[in-house]
């Protein structure tokens, strides 16, 4: 671990610093900036040793639990995994009582449809409402105090593949919805639902032509030549060339400009879509009035690996290169973190945060990467060994970031993991994987396999880093008290020093931490902490036998964490911690 050696110098987030938190948690980021930083300061470095266990509640759901509750006034709101059942439960009361619970009709057969686990990544307030996803492609608005259904949306089509677990976005009058199945090759989208009956009243797709993209090329900050959705594919490989959006959402008020992540480009198998797939691995910025493109960038062109784009863009305003900038901070799966104008795209800072061995630089000029060619993916190219990172990322998108504007500091998990790489020809059947590779894992350099960090935007450098035995999984949550936490896979909860790095508690909480903490205000006036504990994801394809309630599911170990579940089994717990 490194001390910190550098504070910045940065403008108040997108809310501004109010001198007082308003004490809840109403989106799943905390604020339209997607900072998940909290004002309150109750717990700090000194008392942070002392935080104990307050409240527990078991879901009744084995299965990943993503995402994180919601506090609005003084009810605590928590979403499941499959079956996406939404709890309410009274924060003025011994105990926490239950208020109601709705328990949505969710079709079962999204389980066999779903790609990497049936998770749920949490829900927003808004309008009265408690708004979140289901799994099989509906949208549904809940009364926040009876629990009654207002309105129920279909947005995916499992019949192509489309699922959708990510966590809902409110921006004015518009919710915004993005779909998974990037593995079975969708025609990825973004739609806005009015959030007053849940309308579908746009929908953009992210390739394409100009028109299904809601894209006028030479009109504002969008200089993507015309109908670049299709003349960067082959043919009409667009149109199940992926690009879902199943990550997070932010949105500029002032600019009036959503920001989000595209996913991957179907199928894996490069030489099947020649072209830079655009806008596949990008961050698009969009009107949530009507869906028109503003600007696009691309992380990672003609994706040779699997990475994802669907990470978290954070809004901060910060002295890049000496001068006050807007930017936007995103901690990429490529393993490069980059910092963008978010006014115009224009790439100012990006720096590898992992170990990276595919490319060897990017190019700031032109904002592309210089790949290693060795390193380069196809049928033809056969087994091409030593890729870092894996296709799990230098950091998962299911890991948000959050930022403290005290420290100027971002704060992440990483994984530290590679992977060989063969691929193979395959052939798309609506509604089954279209991947067409095997793409084995192993440690990469240093004997740890993740580490939380701390890092330096404007001059694209970690600060300090805690090394892990394990990938870190968990979103992050940092206070107005200088204590960040997060999670681990093999079940920890941890508090970290936002300055120094230095560990200052943890407690096991009975199963691998894949959410995100939150920090609110009882209504006692105390600070709290809550978490869910429940591994999933990926690693509950990965981790081997942490099901208990299959005898049937006896699944070995992957071979580079073959220990993994003698620490964890799979859970679904909401702790809330406090002093």
């Amino acid at each position: 671990m490194r001390a910190a050696s550098l504070i910045l110098v940065v403008l108040p987030v997108l809310q501004g610093s109010p001198a007082r938190d308003d004490g809840q948690w109403t989106m799943p980021a905390k604020n339209n900036a997607a900072t998940r930083y909290s004002g309150l300061a109750q717990i700090t470095p000194r008392n942070a040793a002392r935080l104990r266990p307050v409240w527990t509640f078991s879901t009744g759901v084995l299965g990943g639990h993503e995402g994180q509750p919601l506090v609005v006034g003084s009810t605590m709101y928590v979403v499941t995994p499959f079956p996406d059942v939404l709890y309410a439960f009274d924060l003025t009361h011994e105990g926490y009582p239950l208020k109601w619970k709705y328990r949505p009709d969710v079709n079962p057969t999204s389980l066999g449809i779903a790609c990497c686990d049936a998770i749920n990544r949490g829900a927003v307030f808004a309008d009265g409402k408690i708004i979140y996803n289901l799994l099989d492609g509906h949208t549904v608005a809940v009364d926040a105090v009876s629990g009654k259904e207002l309105w129920k949306t279909q947005i995916g089509d499992m019949s192509q593949g489309e699922t959708t677990p990510m966590a809902p976005f409110v921006a004015g009058n518009r919710v915004i919805v993005g779909p998974s199945g990037g593995e079975f090759g969708i025609w990825g989208w973004v739609k806005g639902l009015d959030v007053a009956t849940g309308k579908i009243l746009w929908t953009a797709h992210n390739m394409g032509p100009d028109s299904s993209m809601l894209a006028r090329p030479g009109h504002g900050r969008y200089t993507g030549a015309p109908n670049i959705g299709v003349t960067s594919w082959e043919g009409d490989s667009w149109r199940r060339g992926g690009a879902p959006v199943w990550g997070w959402i932010s949105y500029d008020p002032q600019l009036d400009l959503i920001y989000f992540g595209t996913g991957n480009p179907g199928p894996y198998n490069t030489e099947q879509r020649p072209g830079e797939n655009k806008w596949t691995n990008s961050v698009l910025a969009r009107r949530p009035g009507d869906g028109s493109l503003a600007w696009a960038y691309q992380f990672t062109p003609h994706d040779s690996w699997d990475y994802d784009s669907n990470a978290e863009m954070i809004l901060v305003d910060m002295v890049v290169g000496g001068r006050m900038r807007r930017v936007l901070v995103h901690f990429d799966k490529n393993g490069f973190a980059y910092t963008l104008d978010r006014v115009t795209g224009e790439l100012l800072v990006a720096e590898p945060f992992a170990n990276v061995t595919w490319a060897k630089e990017i190019n700031k000029r032109t904002g592309v990467p210089i790949l290693d060619t060795t390193k380069t993916t196809g049928v033809s190219r056969g087994n091409v060994q030593g890729i870092c990172p894996s296709l799990e990322g230098g950091k998962s998108p299911a890991s948000p970031s959050a930022y403290s504007p005290r420290t100027g500091l971002f704060y992440t998990a990483t994984n530290n993991l590679c992977m060989n790489f063969q691929a193979t020809p395959v052939t798309r059947i609506a509604g089954t994987p279209y991947i067409g590779a095997s793409t084995p894992y192993m440690p990469g350099p240093g004997g740890n396999m993740g580490e939380f960090i701390a890092w330096d935007a404007a001059r694209g450098r970690k600060v300090w880093g805690i090394k892990e035995k394990y990938p870190v999984w968990s979103g992050s949550v940092v206070t107005a008290g200088d204590v960040v936490f997060y999670g681990t896979l093999d079940g920890w909860f941890k508090a970290a020093d936002a300055k120094s790095g230095r560990q200052l508690w943890k407690f096991k909480v009975g199963s691998g931490v894949v959410g995100a903490p939150i920090s609110f205000r009882g209504p006692d006036g105390k600070q709290y902490i809550a978490v869910y504990a429940g591994i999933g994801g990926d690693w509950f394809l990965l981790s081997g036998d942490v099901r208990s309630d299959d005898p049937a599911d006896v699944r070995p170990p992957a071979d580079f964490a073959p220990d993994l579940a003698r620490h964890t089994s799979q859970g679904g717990i909401v702790w809330i911690f406090g002093l």
